[in-house]
């Protein structure tokens, strides 16, 4: 993959990662400054279940960011865009779809196939 690709790449991920980041000090921000005391047992609930599902998404941001840092990791390399299965060229489509992918196409199907017969 040629620098000029290369770069376009990194800024893609460099932009989700900072958009991540900044979410994730609101969240923290937002929940150590809270001082919300609901005395209603239901809103105290209705509220409880809000930041539930709110860390919840942050984690799985969380495991996106260790993605993005792996990916930006590779561009430094030379290792992006190649697949960790079988050592191919990953098509830029799928690049495109999902900058922070370590699988091409055919490995990826083949995984899910996998995953579908074990019933994962």
């Amino acid at each position: 993959m040629n620098k000029k690709k290369l770069e376009y790449f990194r800024g893609i991920l460099q932009d989700q990662l900072d958009g991540l980041i900044d979410e994730a000090f609101k969240t923290v921000n937002g929940m150590t400054n809270s001082k919300d005391n609901f005395p209603d047992p239901t809103d105290r609930a209705a509220l409880e279940t809000d930041r539930n599902f709110l860390l919840r998404i942050r984690d799985r941001e969380r495991k996106l960011i260790e993605k993005i840092k792996k990916a930006l990791e590779k561009i430094d390399t030379g290792d992006f865009g190649i697949c960790d299965v079988c050592g191919k060229k990953i098509g830029e489509e799928r690049l495109m779809a999902r900058p922070v992918t370590t699988l091409c196409i055919d490995c990826k199907k083949k995984q899910e196939d996998r995953e579908k017969a074990k019933g994962i």
